[in-house]
């Protein structure tokens, strides 16, 4: 790139004019907005908005994952030079309108309030007819999200990657727990239990409450085809959102995480999965559990970042005209 045109590509996450197209920016300079898009809270005409949640007065143990947004997006600056891998060519950075819409802010001294504050956040995108994929923070994050969308689209179909179902049996719908947000969003009426599906599943649950499962030696003996067959005939046409905790991949691939389990899924095994839901009806996403400070070489954000940008694609894919 000649010096001239390099100026004109200083920090795009501020200076660029239209929101779509590849960025062409060293990847160790200017703002780590998530893959370079714009940073802007004006939503018209935007298709996708990536936001993040620093969140995590929820863990059961190692805490962390408020610096999981900051730290996939400063890893996703490696990414948007090229359109996603397998593919076929489709690029969704140039053909969609995606921004970063920055991340929530709340008060982290009045843990009360965040649920609602989430859920308002999420819902003021939603209104405008653009969809979300959210940065975590901790897995509790995704229960005020569904909240939004359950308001927008009814009981939505959930695909759920994780090492543990969370699913612990809670009751107290005041209680913020990353354990439990699972079993409250089905017992609240948000999630569409017999088009939902949890992937890589490998600690114990005494209940269900009436979710397929597939669990992670399942994906390793049966193979990825297996688990994207059976996910596509759970959610078939439902508006689905799919969330993917950092922790259903195995610690030698994602080690910066709270709650690690032996066992789990390979980084090739959650791209192909991704990449092969392309078809579903995706109507939003997180990546939640990276913990910065238990990964000193970043692998879990690059991790992270990928994930995200795989929803990214599986989101714009479905609005192809």
């Amino acid at each position: 790139m000649a010096l001239e045109d390099a100026k004109k590509q200083i920090d795009l996450a501020f200076t660029r004019k239209d929101p779509r197209g590849l960025s062409y920016e060293n990847a160790f300079g200017g703002a780590t907005s998530f893959l370079r898009r714009k940073y802007t809270k004006d939503l018209t005409g935007v298709d996708l908005a990536v936001t993040g949640v620093p969140f995590d007065q929820a863990v059961t143990h190692r805490t962390g994952t408020r610096f999981g947004p900051r730290a996939i997006r400063e890893a996703s600056t490696l990414q948007p030079y090229d359109p996603p891998y397998g593919w076929d060519g489709f690029d969704p950075l140039s053909d969609f309108s995606v921004v970063d819409y920055g991340d929530l802010a709340f008060d982290y001294a009045y843990t009360p309030s965040f649920p609602g504050l989430l859920t308002d956040h999420i819902k003021g995108i939603l209104a405008q007819n653009v969809g979300t994929v959210t940065l975590g923070g901790d897995h509790f994050i995704t229960l005020p999200i569904l909240r939004a969308y359950a308001e927008k689209f009814g009981p939505v179909a959930v695909l759920h990657f994780d090492a543990h179902s969370d699913l612990w049996a809670d009751d107290d719908m005041s209680r913020i727990d990353h354990g439990t947000f699972m079993y409250k969003a089905v017992k609240l009426g948000l999630v569409d239990v017999e088009r939902s599906l949890q992937i890589g599943i490998r600690t114990e649950c005494d209940d269900y409450c009436g979710i397929e499962y597939i669990d992670a030696r399942t994906v390793h003996e049966k193979g990825v085809a297996h688990v994207v067959e059976r996910a596509k005939a759970k959610v078939g046409t439902a508006p689905t959102y799919l969330t993917f905790d950092i922790d259903a991949l195995d610690p030698a691939f994602a080690p910066g995480t709270g709650t690690p389990v032996w066992g789990g899924l390979t980084s090739w095994q959650a791209a192909a999965m991704l990449r092969d839901l392309a078809g579903i009806n995706l109507v939003g996403g997180d990546v939640v559990e990276v913990s910065p400070p238990y990964d000193t070489t970043g692998a879990t954000a690059i991790a992270g970042a990928h994930v995200a940008m795989e929803l990214v694609a599986l989101y714009c894919w479905a609005r192809r005209k």
